[in-house]
């Protein structure tokens, strides 16, 4: 029987199989897939085959070649990945500039994994209703740097609803992914949009200004004017994963671009004579929060940097 993963909480998989029913699942023992370490081997958004037995659960015996996926450093085991969601359409990234706060690194990150798995991403800037006229200024600066890249902005609120129809727009259709720190609303939104969910909203910190995790997993929600949000637990850093020095900036469209025009083909945009990128930083061409990312991922090994706001 065939279906598709809407739900992983760890220890049971739901799947929605084609005929509509909802069946808890487990993995078979000795489920694995070949060359791929992960914490977890199967992703909400992976279609399996799954055998059913007399108590109503089943087990997944087989998962469909993936479109593709988004993945990242886990957490706490360095050499192995998460996997955020497969055979997605979109990504929304959700920014805040405050309650909490969302790094450019982390933003760029985020960014240049989507770019290696080519998913189409998003920033949402959201809460635009709490900000003063110094975060509002900054927000419009990172819309002209990320547009400019070829990036699509929105800003939305729940409160003045501003955006949220050009989201739902966006959204129709597709199976899109929701990311971003804990706090960011993404709860909020999906409650706006699908309220007979009533899912449970975070508060934040007034003392670390972070958001506190309310999601605890992975799901899938089915949009009713077709499409798919999936709804993923809030992440404070991005570690990159699998990914060498030699190809980072192939996910950096501006830095890729203009390193075409370096002395030498193999440059790695630090310290070579004639190199491109680095006449364009000091020219201003390209950004210095991204060139400060982009050296951040060059120089992925320690663990906790890439948390630190830029």
């Amino acid at each position: 029987m065939r279906g598709l993963v809407i739900k992983n909480t760890g220890s049971w998989y739901h799947v929605k199989t084609d005929d509509g029913q909802i069946i808890h699942c487990k993995i078979r023992g000795n489920f694995r897939l070949k060359g791929f370490h992960s914490t977890n081997p199967i992703a909400v958004g992976d279609y399996v085959f799954i055998e059913t037995n007399q108590e109503g659960t089943a087990l997944i015996t087989k998962i469909e070649d993936r479109k593709n996926y988004i993945i990242r450093k886990s957490s706490n085991l360095s050499k192995q990945s998460h996997i955020l969601a497969a055979n997605v359409d979109q990504c929304m990234l959700f920014v805040t500039v405050n309650h909490p706060e969302t790094s450019t690194v982390f933003i760029d990150r985020f960014l240049a994994s989507t770019e290696a798995y080519r998913v189409p991403t998003t920033l949402l800037f959201n809460k635009i209703d709490l900000y003063d006229e110094d975060e509002l200024r900054y927000i419009d600066g990172l819309i002209h740097l990320y547009t400019t890249i070829g990036y699509t902005c929105i800003k939305t609120s729940v409160v003045t609803r501003e955006g949220i129809e050009d989201l739902k727009e966006k959204l129709r259709g597709k199976v899109t992914l929701f990311s971003g720190h804990s706090g960011v609303g993404k709860t909020t939104l999906i409650n706006e949009m699908l309220p007979d969910l009533d899912l449970r909203v975070s508060e934040i910190s007034t003392y670390h200004n972070t958001g506190m995790h309310t999601t605890t997993y992975s799901e899938m929600f089915e949009i009713p004017q077709s499409g798919y949000i999936i709804d993923t637990p809030g992440i404070k850093g991005f570690g990159t994963f699998d990914m060498e020095k030699e190809e980072i900036a192939h996910f950096f469209p501006e830095i890729f671009k203009i390193s075409k025009n370096c002395r030498f083909n193999n440059c790695i945009h630090i310290h070579e004579p004639g190199c491109a990128v680095l006449e364009a930083v000091k020219e201003h061409y390209i950004s210095e929060s991204r060139y400060h990312s982009y050296l951040s991922m060059m120089d992925d090994d320690f663990e906790e940097k890439y948390r630190a706001p830029f």
